[in-house]
């Protein structure tokens, strides 16, 4: 998109939804910015979600905590950036069948509210009413936290991106790094660059990028595919999305399809295994959707920290700040991962 310049006051790498927030909350604050992205913006993680962003986190009221301040920046985005984001609301609806899961929930509920995120105890009858689909003899009870929203994920980047060229960040794509001297020199496919401050913010591959630098980031890597299903026979009012707790199914309405994940086959389990595996929990959880037929929808990996919880900091004694180990949920986070970001960069 641009050429790349010698030197800068913060270089971002990573032209995801975490990067191009990153780089423009950066770029407002008045600090020279330029963004790498080894590929086209929003070409990585980013192009591999299902799509939503919501404010319950089951169990992690602290990255629930991020993701409700990060739905009032989504709210105000298209005043902010000029680019609509179409958000429609859906809902989420986690589904307990365990009597541990609810009572982790209900340990946990005063914590999500204090952090600002909206949700409720619901019974099996009511989480049948918030979607038809469901066995209500499958479930015990279930959370429902309204605040979950159908969006462009792409439009996030573009927006982003946008908005931080007009406060004079340079974006450079098709730019690979390739190393990073102790003094800043980062070296890249089309040149070098001197940065006084690096942000590294490269998803999948935050922990490479990381180790160029001398820096261990305990991220890895892990592969995730999301299937479609044929349209269903009846058509249906749209669902929320709806996560099944045991098993990590989850379902959202896609148009006139299901669009349906459940993480990945494990360390000794073939596709074809997981693909039945997966079949039979669908079928078990929603009978109207017993035999329906499913489709490759699309693939990707994702950056997952030990916990599931995104790593954002700095290095203690050097100017290199990190936002990674999103687990899959940096669509729902990336506005305050760029203001904490901004902020750190600042002393704060």
């Amino acid at each position: 998109m641009s050429a790349l310049p010698t030197h800068t006051v913060a270089l971002v790498i990573g032209g995801g939804v975490v990067g191009t927030s990153i780089a423009c909350h950066l770029a407002e604050a008045g600090v020279r910015t330029v963004l790498l992205e080894r590929g086209a913006l929003g070409s990585g993680a980013s192009a591999a979600t299902a799509g939503v962003v919501r404010t319950f986190f089951p169990g992690d009221p602290h990255t629930g905590g991020l993701a409700a301040r990060s739905m009032t920046a989504y709210h105000g985005f298209a005043k902010r950036t000029g680019t609509p984001l179409g958000l429609k609301r859906v809902g989420f609806l986690v589904l307990f069948t365990e009597d541990h899961q609810v009572e982790e929930f209900r340990r946990t509920q005063a914590a999500q509210q204090a952090a600002g995120v909206d949700v409720e105890l619901v019974t099996a009858a009511e989480a049948v009413g918030l979607n038809p689909l469901l066995s209500e003899r499958a479930l015990l009870a279930a959370a429902w936290a309204p605040e979950a929203y159908a969006c462009d994920p792409a439009a996030i980047v573009r927006g982003y991106a946008a908005a931080a060229q007009d406060a004079g960040a340079v974006l450079c794509t098709e730019t690979s790094i390739t190393g990073i001297d102790p003094d800043g020199q980062v070296h890249t496919s089309t040149g070098s660059i001197l940065a006084e401050t690096i942000v590294c913010a490269a998803g999948p591959w935050s922990r490479t990028v990381a180790s160029l630098a001398g820096v261990e980031l305990p991220v890895t890597t892990y592969p995730v595919e999301l299937l479609l299903t044929d349209p269903p026979a009846t058509p249906l009012a749209t669902p929320p999305m709806t996560l099944h707790a045991s098993s990590g199914l989850r379902i959202r309405a896609w148009k006139d399809r299901i669009l349906v994940g459940m993480g990945r086959p494990g360390p000794d389990e073939s596709r074809e295994a997981w693909l039945q595996r997966l079949s039979h929990q669908l079928s078990t959880t929603y009978p109207a959707l017993d035999g329906i037929r499913l489709h490759r929808g699309w693939s990707g990996a994702f950056d997952a920290s030990p916990n599931g919880t995104a790593l954002i900091g700095r290095h203690p004694s050097r100017p290199f700040f990190y936002a990674a180990g999103f687990s899959g949920q940096g669509l729902c986070q990336a506005p305050a991962a760029g203001e904490t970001i901004r902020d750190l960069v600042a002393g704060k």
